[in-house]
C-alpha cells in the first residue's frame, strides 16, 4: 500500500532526529521516497520553538493499524512521550499517517486521511513534493487546489543534511 507520513520535530536536534526516525521507516516501507525539509512556524502553540517537517511516501505491506504501532515505536526511541506532552505542543518526534492509498478510516486511534491535512501547509507541502497530483479520498478534491487556498503558516523550504532518496 502507498503510504504518506508526515514528520515533524521541534525540541532536540531536530534535522538529525528526523534524518534517523527515516532511517528507522526505511526498515518498514519498501522505495522509500523523502521530500524537502521545512521550517514551519508553530501553528497551534505559538510559543515554542519552530518545527522541521518533511513527508515520506513508501510500500507499507501491513494494515493501518499495525503502521501506527511501529510508528509509536519509533517515536518512543527517540524520546517522544504522549503522556507528558501538551497536545500541538513541542515534541522530540512526531510521525502522522496522512494518506494509506486511498483507505478512508476510522478508529479510536486513528484517522485516515489525516484528519489536520487540510489545514496544514507544513504537511500538504512536503506531500505535494512526493505526489503532486495527490487527490483526497474522501472528495476527491486536488490536495495542490486545497495547499493553494491556505495562507502560507510560515513554512519555508530548507537545504538539509545527510538524506537524499527523492523519487
Amino acid at each position: 500500500m502507498l503510504t504518506v507520513l508526515g514528520l515533524g520535530s521541534n525540541r532536540g536536534d531536530s534535522q538529525n532526529i528526523i534524518l534517523k526516525a527515516i532511517t528507522e521507516l526505511e526498515k518498514h516501507l519498501q522505495e522509500l521516497c523523502c521530500a524537502s525539509f521545512y521550517k514551519t512556524e508553530p501553528l497551534y502553540v505559538k510559543e515554542q520553538p519552530f518545527f522541521i517537517n518533511t513527508a515520506v511516501c513508501g510500500l507499507y505491506s501491513g494494515n493501518a493499524q499495525e503502521l501506527l504501532e511501529c510508528i509509536h515505536i519509533i517515536e518512543s526511541q527517540f524520546g517522544r512521550d504522549r503522556t507528558r506532552e501538551m497536545r500541538h505542543g513541542e515534541r522530540s518526534l512526531d510521525i502522522d499517517i496522512l494518506l494509506f492509498g486511498d483507505t478512508v478510516y476510522s478508529s479510536n486511534d486513528l484517522i485516515i486521511p489525516h484528519p489536520g491535512l487540510k489545514e496544514r501547509r507544513f504537511a500538504l507541502e512536503p506531500l505535494l513534493e512526493l505526489l503532486p497530483q495527490a487527490l483526497c479520498p474522501e472528495t476527491g478534491q486536488s490536495y495542490k487546489t486545497i495547499c493553494d487556498s491556505l495562507p502560507l503558516q510560515g513554512v519555508k523550504k530548507i537545504p538539509r543534511k545527510g538524506f537524499s532518496k527523492k523519487l
